[in-house]
């Protein structure tokens, strides 16, 4: 039994870089809110549109073997589906021939009745299986093979004999009198011949045994897909993409096989496909093929395909797949975009080579996907109002309403969603299947229309269940997303008209996971809608909480935020909705209160608001802990879930050591604080507690404040102990999770010095805790108290210990600024080392001439002090400074 352990901060981890997994599924990024396979020909399932596998994910659509049909009309009916499918594939030889001797017990050979009623198709079922562990090609292995070996004892074709096979084959053809056992031998001669690699053999057979009967049932195209194998290993390409193409369009379960078979090398073999079409349906299936194709832009094809025949059904999987390319682009999994992530700080940035790359001529394929990727991105400088007053009007017209969709189209050819509206309404005139009708409400909702959408509809009369299921939901759709604001009215409406989906949606399963966990259901996309909605109405609160769990406010306490969430938890008069959907992600995070005054004192602290900080934190007395969970897994045991004890750690709260006032002798997070830190040699503020909670840490530095005040030593002392916990607690300092709500100073994302901008969510929340962020710059205040501490001090001891300390928060400045510098430039530019040079050279300017001034006051003024010279010795950085300066 293996045993896992695993802590809720590693799945963070692991699932922020989720999309760069090897595993990573392209058919979960999107609200698959048009149900590809409502078309009625299941056969063509596989070829709706994926990105994930070969084909489509077809696995539990029930597509027929169309052999095993035929082998029911061989029995007369008198075998289900089922019981044929056991008999013809499962059943044993042995099984068989003991119903041929008249001793079997065998349920399904018994509802046959007896032997000599099918006695011609029993015999040919044990040939079959007595070859069938033989039927396949000897393996060769290549001397580079890579992949795994055929297990030893397995069977290949060259271990029967070939002559006497052969001969029995033939013997027994002869013999049948029913045409379609005999056609059945003659497939068996003809794949023979072609696995014992006789190519021209096989040819003669098929043109021997199976032509002649002139019967054109699977097993007819079974035999027709082996003589193509044949034909292509000869060179007869156009012969043997003929062969696979009657096999695409007359066999149902062999679809897949045969696609893959066919070579489409370039434009030609499309050519002499439609020159050999002899009906119209061959000519319609080519453009389908053709229209198949990614790399083409299926409406022309589409538009051939109606001039054929309007009423095809595989038209039907051309504007399927078109409509989830077009779900692809236009409802993502959440919306992002370029400038949607992190607030634009271009005006911090130098940029060189920003000169655009002229690039080569795209598909058509990719002009729409570029042209969706528009679709959402907005102006940066169209932000939403914050104001809850908007007016109906505004709402509607809001450029972050979700899901929206912009006219800003340059050349109109690539218009892909209105070309696409053009054809499915030309078909709809012409087909009486209300499928197209589905089609153009759907691309009306995309468009935004929703009152056409509804309108279409509204007008559609079917009994299809699989096209009433999709009806229901459009219009469950365009009555949410049309509504201009989300207010109690309506979300009591909504619970009393759509129930179902609301309870659905408070299901324990559909929470959001710790990790964000998402799918691409109609659910996860009304949640995302609401929230959308009550963030552009201002309702922050109800926006958050709609995607995310209160808990999850750890990872990026904002201010404002946090208020608005709190206000909502606070508010009496909850609707049902709110109470059901939204009020349910207040999630275990001990007593709710004291989790938000302790958000409010960490931020006060970070202010050096000392004394709002302490009101907060005497309400966060009953915090218990931040809400982390611990995860065991064993195997072939459901996953144990477990809130993380703290004991005698630190938990957000309690146990925080006295040593976060002193200084550290060496810079290593990792160590023990006993080894990184030291005391600073101050005994006269006996307030100081070895261990304190943050309450307790607060009233000491307001005493120290207090102190600080004054004009004399302990003043200066004062100041620097205040100066010790801002540096400590910054991005800088061993004690930097203290004010952050984090559990420990390991290298989380709130403490990396290249990404230090506040995420500017515009749409919604969702997905809130992949961005872990805090205002975290304490630099400067550490270095205004250091300065005090610096201009009372008497001491040149003390003096040399300051100035190291400010130059120290100094560095971390630097860090800072560095990472918003930023140097473009191609590897293949013929000036790249002198450019690189270059920049180089601008960063150490600047960090010489804005960056470095304590640490030349110190080398210059205090360069003798004992503190001075034991700094040099175990300081690396001070002592390169000293000897370059």
């Amino acid at each position: 039994m293996k045993k896992v352990i695993f802590s809720a901060s590693l799945i963070l981890l692991a699932h922020t870089n989720a999309n760069a997994c090897a595993d990573h599924d392209a058919d979960y990024d999107y609200f698959n809110l048009f149900t590809q396979s409502i078309i009625k020909d299941k056969n063509y399932l596989p070829f709706l549109l994926t990105m994930s596998n070969g084909f489509h994910d077809h696995e539990h659509y029930d597509i027929r073997n169309d052999s095993i049909e035929d082998w029911q009309k061989y029995f007369g009916k008198t075998l289900s589906y089922a019981d044929t499918q056991l008999l013809v594939e499962k059943m044993s030889m042995d099984e068989l021939n003991a119903f041929k001797k008249g001793g079997s017990e065998n349920s399904v050979l018994k509802k046959l009745g007896s032997y000599n009623k099918f006695h011609e198709g029993i015999d040919y079922l044990i040939e079959a299986k007595y070859l069938e562990p033989f039927m396949s090609i000897k393996y060769v292995e290549s001397p580079n093979a890579w992949y795994q070996t055929p297990a030893e004892g397995s069977k290949d074709v060259t271990q029967l004999d070939y002559d006497e096979t052969i001969a029995a084959l033939t013997s027994l053809y002869h013999a049948a009198r029913n045409p379609e056992i005999k056609l059945r031998y003659g497939y068996q001669l003809v794949r023979f011949n072609h696995y014992t690699q006789n190519f021209e053999s096989a040819k003669d057979a098929f043109r021997e045994f199976v032509q002649p009967l002139k019967l054109r049932t699977a097993p007819y195209y079974m035999a027709l897909d082996q003589l193509a194998g044949a034909q292509r290993k000869v060179n007869m390409k156009e012969e043997a993409n003929w062969n696979f193409f009657q096999v695409f369009m007359n066999s149902k379960s062999r679809k897949e096989s045969a696609f893959t078979s066919m070579k489409w090398t370039d434009s030609a073999s499309f050519k002499h496909l439609l020159e050999k079409a002899e009906n119209p349906a061959e000519k319609n299936m080519a453009y389908f093929l053709l229209g198949y194709d990614d790399f083409n832009n299926p409406i022309p094809m589409m538009e051939k395909m109606y001039d054929i025949d309007p009423t095809s059904e595989i038209l039907k999987v051309l504007a399927a797949r078109s409509i989830n390319e077009l779900e692809r682009r236009y409802l993502p999994g959440y919306f992002i975009g370029d400038d949607n992530d992190v607030a634009s700080n271009s005006s911090d940035k130098s940029s060189e080579n920003d000169n655009e790359v002229a690039t080569g001529e795209i598909s058509f394929w990719q002009k729409i996907k570029n042209f969706f990727s528009g679709l959402f991105r907005s102006n940066k400088s169209e932000t939403p109002k914050k104001e809850t007053s908007l007016s109906d009007k505004e709402l509607l017209n809001n450029p972050h309403r979700i899901p929206f969709y912009t006219k800003d189209v340059k050349n109109s050819q690539e218009d892909f969603l209105n070309n696409l509206d053009k054809v499915t309404f030309k078909i709809s005139e012409k087909s009486s299947d209300e499928f197209w009708k589905i089609t153009q409400a759907y691309l009306a909702f995309l468009k935004s229309d929703y009152k056409k959408s509804s309108e279409i509809l509204n007008n559609v009369k079917t009994s299809n269940p699989e096209y009433i299921t999709e009806i229901t939901r459009m219009k469950m759709l365009n009555d949410i997303v049309s509504q201009p604001r989300i207010d109690a009215e309506y979300e009591n409406y909504l619970m009393t008209n759509y129930s179902a989906l609301i309870k659905d949606m408070t299901a324990n399963n559909d929470t959001p996971d710790y990790y964000g966990s998402q799918d691409n259901s109609t659910k996860r996309f009304i949640r995302d809608i609401l929230a959308n909605r009550y963030f552009i109405q201002g309702e922050k609160g109800k926006s958050y909480l709609m995607s995310n769990t209160l808990s999850a406010l750890q990872y990026n306490p904002d201010l404002e935020l946090v208020k608005s969430v709190e206000a909502f938890y606070n508010k009496s008069d909850k609707t049902v909705l709110e109470k059901e959907l939204i009020a349910k992600n207040i999630d275990d995070v001990g007593n709710v209160d004291a989790f938000f005054n302790l958000i409010y004192g960490d931020y006060e602290m970070r202010q050096t608001n000392f004394e709002k900080a302490k009101e907060f934190y005497a309400k966060a007395k009953n915090f218990s802990g931040i809400p982390r969970f611990d995860y065991s897994y064993t195997e072939g045991e459901p996953m144990q879930t477990a809130r993380r004890s703290y004991g005698n750690s630190y938990d957000g709260f309690s146990h925080i050591s006295s040593l976060i006032f002193g200084h550290n002798v060496w810079e290593s997070f990792n160590s023990e604080e006993s080894q990184s830190m030291k005391a600073e040699n101050f005994e006269g503020f006996p307030f100081i507690k070895n261990e304190m909670n943050k309450l307790q840490l607060a009233e000491a530095v307001i005493q120290l404040q207090k102190v600080g005040a004054g004009k004399n030593v302990a003043a200066s002392q004062a100041n620097q102990l205040i100066g010790n916990l801002m540096y400590n607690t910054s991005i800088m300092g061993y004690y930097r999770e203290v004010f952050v709500m984090d559990v420990d100073n390991q290298m989380g994302p709130k403490f990396h010095f290249y990404d230090q901008e506040k995420p500017n969510f515009q749409y919604y929340y969702k997905d809130f805790n992949w961005h872990s962020y805090v205002e975290n710059n304490n630099l400067d205040l550490a270095i205004n108290f250091y300065q005090k501490a610096l201009d009372k001090s008497q001491d040149d001891e003390q003096k040399a210990r300051i100035l190291f300390q400010m130059a120290s928060a100094e560095q971390g400045k630097f860090y800072l600024y560095a990472e918003k510098q930023t140097l473009k430039i191609d590897y293949d530019d013929p000036k790249y080392e002198e450019k690189q040079d270059a920049f180089a050279k601008k960063l150490n300017n600047a960090q010489n001439e804005k960056f470095r001034t304590h640490m030349a006051n110190l080398a210059k003024n205090y360069g003798n002090t004992q503190t001075s010279k034991s700094l040099q010795e175990g300081c690396s950085y001070y002592d390169y400074f000293l000897k370059t300066h």
